[in-house]
């Protein structure tokens, strides 16, 4: 993160759709309408797209945009849909869990914001504000430059986070399914 993104108008509009993004995620949890918070979920997306925008990272924001804003969210809609919320007895959603949830999820973000930041995987040099546009010495496009992090320095990561993504829709859909099966 580069020290004029925190100062002046673009400092103001990075606290904007930093303070937003938050708000939302949290919302995300704990709404109590899934169509409600697949909505504050495309709000995260958008604040978040926003924040690469104003990094310089425009090939990452317009990813966020149609990726995660426009793919994942018909994806979740979907999954609302074959769930039929509307048909799901109503229990009490968070049983004592949220506070070991919160502390989990603090731990978890300390330790990969760390492991982003202080040793990045496969020995690469610490992060900097240039690593957006960097490739192979020289400063060229954020295009190139995520393509080769993505293909080349953090292919593991990637690619475990396909599966991770992967294992949770199969998940997603055989929850719905039994839910609906047991209805039924």
């Amino acid at each position: 993160m580069t020290d004029a993104l925190l100062t002046g108008l673009s400092g103001g509009i990075f606290a904007i759709f930093a303070l937003v993004a938050v708000v939302c995620a949290i919302s995300v949890v704990l709404a109590r309408n899934p169509i409600h918070s697949a909505l504050f979920l495309l709000a995260t997306f958008l604040m978040v797209a926003g924040i690469f925008f104003l990094e310089s990272a425009e090939f990452v924001g317009a990813v966020q945009i149609l990726v995660y804003a426009g793919g994942i969210m018909v994806l979740f809609l979907f999954v609302i849909m074959l769930v039929n919320v509307q048909r799901l007895p109503q229990t009490e959603p968070y049983q004592k869990q949220i506070v070991a949830a919160v502390v989990l999820g603090f731990v978890l973000n300390v330790l990969f914001d760390a492991q982003l930041v202080l040793d990045p995987i496969g020995g690469a040099a610490p992060f900097s504000p240039d690593a957006f546009r960097t490739v192979a010495g020289r400063v060229l496009g954020n295009s190139q430059a995520v393509a080769w992090g993505l293909y080349r320095e953090y292919l593991l990561p990637f690619e475990i986070a396909s599966v991770f993504l992967l294992v949770a829709i199969v998940g997603a859909v055989v929850l719905g399914r039994r839910s609906v099966e047991k209805m039924d």
